[in-house]
């Protein structure tokens, strides 16, 4: 893997032939206090992946790309940003994944159902999980790309690859890591600066012109076991999924797992 960015754009990028989870070792590797902002653990073969929920996330060996990020939003005092502002930063994530899968296959129609997983049609070809530090001074968020998976190699038939949505293969690797880095810290960067307000930043105008649960018809799984069904109709300032129930009330949901309904 040869990557095209400079070390003014990925101030550390960390390439594994293998590794069990690049979430769990960026983790690590914030804890020994060897990681910088925005420093990337990023490996065409995970082990032992993770999704929302403690899913596990496995794929074929070189058919994707698992790639972790450490996130800290620093505020225009120069400090990181409080916790509590850290929300939208797995939502950022899916903008930037989503702009860099639709610059590899242009023919198709791109975008994130909320929170963050991206879609090419309703096929998902990411997945886009957050953790806070334990110390809670920032987050990585990892995200697992689908490249050159067969379809006999899919996990579930609702997800797609790259090369099946007729990507090309030449430097597909690099072409797609690169452009999420860049959008990714682009965004991160002026969340940061606004002082971690979604409107000012732009970021909440980004997201909503690129998720397409917003207008369905959804049913989400909330924790805990409840469930509501509704349209989505936006995405209000903390980043929550504004669902209109049947009763013509909104509710707004921060977690949970959002079905799009036929």
């Amino acid at each position: 893997m040869l990557l095209p960015l400079s070390s003014e754009q990925v101030p550390r990028l960390v390439q594994l032939p293998s590794i069990a989870s690049t979430n769990a070792e960026l983790v690590r590797l914030a804890a020994t206090g060897d990681a910088v902002p925005f420093t990337t653990v990023v490996t065409d073969d995970q082990t032992a992946g993770r999704g929302r929920r403690g899913r596990s996330w496995t794929a074929p060996a070189g058919t994707s790309l698992a790639i972790s990020v450490l996130v800290r939003p620093v505020g225009p005092d120069g400090r990181v940003l409080d916790a509590a502002r850290f929300g939208w930063l797995s939502m950022a994530a899916g903008v930037a994944m989503t702009d860099a899968v639709a610059g590899i296959v242009p023919a198709a129609s791109v975008g994130f159902k909320w929170p963050n997983d991206v879609l090419v049609g309703d096929r998902k070809i990411c997945g886009v999980l957050g953790e806070l530090l334990p110390s809670g001074d920032g987050v990585v968020i990892g995200a697992g790309v689908n490249l050159t998976m067969s379809a006999e190699q899919l996990p579930v038939p609702t997800a797609t690859s790259a090369i099946i949505e007729g990507a090309v293969l030449d430097g597909l690797q690099d072409r797609v890591l690169s452009a999420y880095l860049i959008r990714l810290m682009a965004l991160v960067e002026r969340y940061g600066a606004s002082g971690g307000d979604a409107d000012a930043s732009g970021l909440r105008a980004a997201a909503v012109e690129r998720c397409t649960t917003l207008g369905r018809q959804v049913r989400a799984e909330l924790p805990g076991g409840a469930e509501l069904a509704g349209q989505a109709v936006g995405i209000d300032a903390l980043g929550r999924l504004e669902v209109r129930l049947g009763s013509g009330r909104v509710e707004a949901i921060a977690a949970g797992d959002v079905i799009h309904l036929r």
